[in-house]
């Protein structure tokens, strides 16, 4: 069999041995189903929860259901010898409850079935079914589907509190990681800039250095110059030993004060390359810090307005 219409509620029982208050069946809604037995032409309404069936009951003439209160409704069953309760979300619910060919009007109160051919119970059992619907506590009934339906949203609100806060506690970890990368970041590019004020500083003593190379360049030619004259002045006669001697020995010295410069002119080109490479380090690293801090800045907003919007 197909279930003609399904629904869900809180599904209770009244409670056998005082018969004046309910019994929840389960601490959650369950499923409610209609059946239509084609072959004996009865409609049945039936809820399992678990393996175990909460509700069968078959519907007759004479079964009334009632609505005591905008969410809950109730109904005797003779055959089962208890009486049912449904108390649904909201009087919406309650409304769509039984389908339209479950439904007839009778005053304030609503037919679940009409049928011609089935028999009508003895006065007794009425007047039986009467009484236990009259001492069913309207207002507890009321009160105790509201328990359980609010039940159901404490539970799904608390879920979602509990992910929120440990959404929100990761954010923090991760808000105080960055936080403490962009601290590590801004004094990297304060020693870089502390860095680059003493390359300025260095800029200056690498242009007395290049007038100085300059000047060593000049002296150096002119010492080639007086050293090319005294060797052609050497290919010459000697006018005297002395004069011989004395130029021999300028000439060495000569020669010594140019090796010297030659040693000094090298050293001194060798300090400007390692000085123009080390500048241009300091400049490259200090452009990749620069960058990388603004990335994380760029991250370390964009946390705080998706932390705003969580704690809202």
């Amino acid at each position: 069999e197909q279930p003609i219409f399904s629904t869900r509620a809180h599904v209770f029982q009244i409670d056998p041995a005082t018969k004046r208050s309910w019994i929840p069946a389960s601490k959650h809604a369950l499923g409610v189903s209609y059946f239509y037995d084609a072959t004996r032409g009865v409609y049945r309404i039936i809820s399992v929860g678990g393996a175990k069936a909460i509700i069968n009951s078959t519907i007759t003439p004479n079964m009334t259901f009632t609505k005591t209160s905008q969410k809950f409704g109730q109904w005797a069953d003779s055959r089962a010898n208890t009486v049912y309760g449904l108390g649904f979300a909201s009087e919406q619910h309650l409304a769509q409850a039984l389908p339209s060919p479950l439904l007839g009007s009778n005053g304030p109160e609503e037919r679940l079935f009409r049928s011609q051919s089935a028999d009508v119970e003895s006065s007794s059992d009425k007047e039986r079914l009467k009484k236990m619907l009259s001492e069913g506590s309207v207002t507890e009934v009321h009160w105790e589907a509201e328990f359980f339906s609010l039940q159901d949203s404490n539970t799904r609100l608390a879920a979602a509190l509990h992910e929120a806060n440990a959404s929100v506690e990761q954010w923090k970890k991760q808000l105080a990681a960055y936080q403490e990368e962009t601290e590590s970041l801004r004094h990297r590019v304060a020693e870089l800039e502390s860095q680059g004020t003493q390359d300025s500083s260095s800029d200056n003593n690498k242009e007395e250095l290049s007038q100085s190379l300059e000047e060593l360049e000049l002296l150096l030619k002119a010492k080639d110059e007086e050293l090319q004259l005294l060797k052609g002045q050497r290919c010459g006669r000697w006018e005297a030993e002395g004069e011989r001697e004395e130029t021999l020995q300028r000439l060495q010295d000569l020669e010594a004060q140019n090796a010297e410069l030659q040693q000094r002119l090298g050293l001194a080109e060798q300090g400007l390359a390692e000085s123009r490479a080390q500048q241009q380090r300091l400049q490259l690293e200090l452009a990749r810090a620069a960058e990388a801090m603004d990335t994380k800045i760029l991250e370390l907003s964009e946390l705080r307005q998706g932390l705003a919007k969580l704690l809202e």
